[in-house]
């Protein structure tokens, strides 16, 4: 028997109202839906309106890098720096025999970066995204 999960997407990658999201590469509409809750766009405007396209602001709480090869991976030295300490990263890509990128790629790249992978979830049909944060040990201290 086929466990199913209901929780959505937004509560998967921890996305809470008022957060400061930013949005790096092309995410395409149509693989953007997830059953039957709409375009990921528009939920995620729902949610949040600090929603940047592109470079994210300083302090960003949540990023969500999309990238299918090691070379969009370098962005990860950049993005460290623009999320805010307990902030995350998740690198959204395809998955199964679509797949252009390993999760184990992904992992080294973000040791490369001083970053670590804590969780995964299936972003739709066709991607995963994978969670990068910064390490407790190497946050700031308050």
């Amino acid at each position: 028997m086929e466990r199913v999960y209901t929780t959505p997407l937004l509560d998967k990658l921890g996305i809470r109202p008022g957060m400061r999201v930013a949005i790096v590469g092309a995410l395409e509409d149509d693989d953007e839906v997830l059953d039957d809750e709409g375009p990921f766009r528009a939920r995620l405007a729902e949610r949040t309106s600090d929603v940047t396209v592109g470079r994210p602001k300083p302090d960003s709480d949540i990023v969500l890098l999309a990238a299918d090869t090691t070379v969009e991976l370098v962005a990860l030295a950049e993005l460290r720096s623009r999320i805010r300490p307990a902030g995350a990263i998740w690198v959204v890509s395809r998955k199964g025999k679509a797949a252009t990128l390993r999760d184990v790629e992904v992992m080294a790249a973000a040791r490369e970066h001083g970053l670590i992978d804590n969780k995964v979830v299936a972003f739709s049909a066709r991607r995963t995204a994978l969670r990068l944060v910064i390490p407790v040990a190497l946050r700031p201290k308050r």
